[in-house]
């Protein structure tokens, strides 16, 4: 049996009790989809998010959805490339053209790997 200590806070004893932290991959710097999957777990499933953060495999859920995300948009947008190519003489010519393709081709990808991995 674990023996709980206390510390005297004004006219309360408040028990020390400390989280572990998570050992999962802690080189890893989780990017844009980890930090909006957390942000989706504390604030619209909560209960999900206690678990996970008591189970101690919160970390490894972002790191792993960040890691999967981050494949998938690669993947998608190489396919979106593929079925709609852009002519490379267009970045020369028409910069602004080309841009704009480029960026509607990443947002339509986004909102793919939103609905996939962000918001489920």
């Amino acid at each position: 049996m674990v023996e709980i200590t206390y510390h005297k806070e004004g006219d309360f004893f408040v028990p020390d009790l400390y989280l572990e932290m998570e050992d999962y991959e802690n080189d890893y710097i989780v990017g844009k989809y980890g930090h909006l999957r957390l942000e989706y777990l504390k604030n619209n499933k909560k209960a999900e998010y206690i678990i996970m953060f008591m189970n101690k495999t919160l970390r490894k859920h972002i790191v792993e959805t960040d890691k999967q995300a981050n494949r998938r948009f690669v993947i998608l947008m190489k396919q979106m490339l593929e079925r709609n190519p852009i002519d490379e003489n267009l970045k020369n010519t028409d910069p602004l053209k080309w841009t704009w393709i480029m960026n509607n081709y990443k947002h339509c990808v986004e909102e793919i790997i939103l609905k996939e991995f962000i918001f489920c």
